[in-house]
């Protein structure tokens, strides 16, 4: 078995009276959360959400009506020890979220808590890195290397970074895409995000490296950005697609702000592609739950959903890939820095932080068993 499959199994299994979420249909774990995608993206292109069983309409979705009994169950008792442990960071009790200031409080509210540690640890890039071989020791290298393997694969070669004037960074975490783009093409780089820290140590970061003047960072939702049409050379969304509950709106945002002739780059978390009719299975269902629960995620869509969107938006010259074998070693490294004595002291104190370690276990189980993809979705606007 993969490790990485074995170590979840064995938290899974210690969880004792959790474990029938994972078999039972009925369970809140799988079943009959609404798709929160537009009711046109159901209907026009089935793939876009893999959520609602084709058997159920999805208006018709609903949890278990409580029992009629008055009586009241009594709690179980707190478990001791290790056992205990996981119980306190148990996602399994956790909500779904669909379009809603719910949804932008609780991302905001993960990354002002968790973006300190995340620095500490690894810098100003707060997503995967690309590996070449897979051998790489250099992880923050590794990092750059997914910024720079994602230009390329855009069609961005050397005879075009000198008309990338303007860019904006969607989801800019604390400005490390932002300060690079910046410097690479000397170019005027907008920064938005949800979360207030991660905004105002981006400032920081960029004033003490002195790209003030290059790179500016705001609050603001990526649904509804406060940019003017066409605005901008090269759109990047460096791993934040996935936060978004309404892709269809992201994407249509993307493709508004972007300049005719201006790129468009989305790198993001995807489930696998589905054969029409196919939908995902209750196993896979259930773990994006439990991913979705801890890092505040809406339903997840393929590849190939994103494509559809593109098309739609009339983007041209579209490609993909899947980089999922190239980003495999970097969440067994993240693991590996949850390990150090700084990190374990901030793992005993925030919950959050402590939960964001467990679902690492849970990335680790979706890659290796095909069900998540790293996708990298580019094309242009029309000119």
């Amino acid at each position: 078995m993969n490790p990485a499959a074995l170590i979840l199994t064995c938290l899974v299994l210690a969880h004792g009276q959790h474990t029938d979420a994972f078999a039972n249909p009925r369970s809140p774990l799988f079943g009959h959360g609404q798709c929160v995608c537009p009711p046109s993206s159901r209907e026009n292109m089935p793939s876009i959400c893999s959520y609602t069983s084709p058997s159920t309409p999805a208006s018709s979705t609903s949890l278990p009506r409580a029992s009629s009994s008055s009586s009241t169950p009594a709690s179980p008792a707190p478990r001791k020890g290790f056992l205990g442990l996981l119980d306190k960071v148990n996602p399994l009790k956790f909500r779904e979220f669909g379009v809603g200031n719910e949804l932008k409080d609780g991302i905001a509210a993960f990354y002002d808590e968790s973006t300190g540690i995340w620095e500490e640890v690894w810098g100003d890039h707060l997503h995967h890195g690309y590996y070449y071989t897979g051998k790489e020791k250099d992880h923050q290298k590794a990092q750059l290397d997914m910024i720079e393997e994602s230009l390329r694969f855009s069609g961005i070669g050397v005879a075009e970074e000198s008309e990338i004037k303007r860019v904006v960074d969607v989801g800019c975490g604390i400005g490390g895409s932002s300060r690079y783009l910046a410097r690479k093409f000397g170019a005027q780089v907008r920064g938005i995000t949800l979360s207030p820290f991660q905004c105002r140590r981006a400032q920081a970061l960029t004033h003490k490296s002195g790209l003030e003047d290059s790179a500016k960072f705001e609050v603001a939702d990526a649904l509804a950005m406060p940019f003017s049409e066409k605005s901008f050379d090269l759109v990047w969304s460096m791993e934040s697609g996935e936060h978004m509950p309404d892709k269809r709106r992201f994407v249509k945002e993307l493709v508004r702000v972007a300049a005719p002739g201006g790129r468009v780059i989305i790198v993001t978390w995807c489930h696998r592609n589905l054969k029409p009719e196919e939908r995902l299975t209750r196993f896979e269902r259930g773990l994006l739950k439990l991913i979705n629960s801890i890092y505040f995620l809406p339903p997840w869509v393929s590849m190939d959903a994103y494509v559809a969107l593109a098309q739609e938006e009339g983007l041209t010259e579209i490609k993909t890939a899947d980089w999922t074998r190239q980003v495999k070693p970097f969440w067994p490294a993240v693991l590996r820095s949850c390990l150090n004595l700084k990190s374990i002291k901030v793992l005993l104190t925030s919950s959050t932080v402590r939960k964001g370690a467990l679902a690492i276990l849970y990335m680790m189980l979706g890659y290796s068993t095909g069900l998540i993809r790293f996708g990298v979705i580019t094309g242009r606007k029309p000119k």
